[in-house]
């Protein structure tokens, strides 16, 4: 039997924080994905906390993995209510024609 240590969280985190590096990098097309991606990325980080937080026997890793969810939800949510009020507008939502808004 194999005991899952610090190592295997960290890899797993690792592995979770680079597809969503990827996939901000290689899908500029659809702003969705690159919303699912930061997502990854969070949850990502919020492995590290918790594992660091278990081997450490300290609660101040998972108390801030709990901020951390609030704030990515609160983000999920306004993010996607810009984007249907956005689609709304002008029927598209590609990246590249939303950078057109910049001043």
């Amino acid at each position: 039997m194999v005991d899952i240590g610090l190592g295997h969280y960290l890899t797993l985190g690792a592995i979770i924080f680079s597809i969503g590096i990827a996939g901000i990098f290689l899908n500029r097309k659809n702003i969705i994905v690159v919303l699912m991606s930061v997502e990854l990325i969070l949850l990502a980080v919020n492995i590290n906390l918790v594992s660091f937080s278990i081997f450490l026997n300290d609660l101040a890793g998972q108390v801030f993995t709990l901020f951390i969810l609030t704030v990515a939800a609160a983000e999920a949510a306004i993010g996607l209510a810009i984007i249907v009020v956005y689609y709304r507008n002008t029927s598209n939502i590609d990246v590249e024609e939303i950078q057109t808004l910049k001043g």
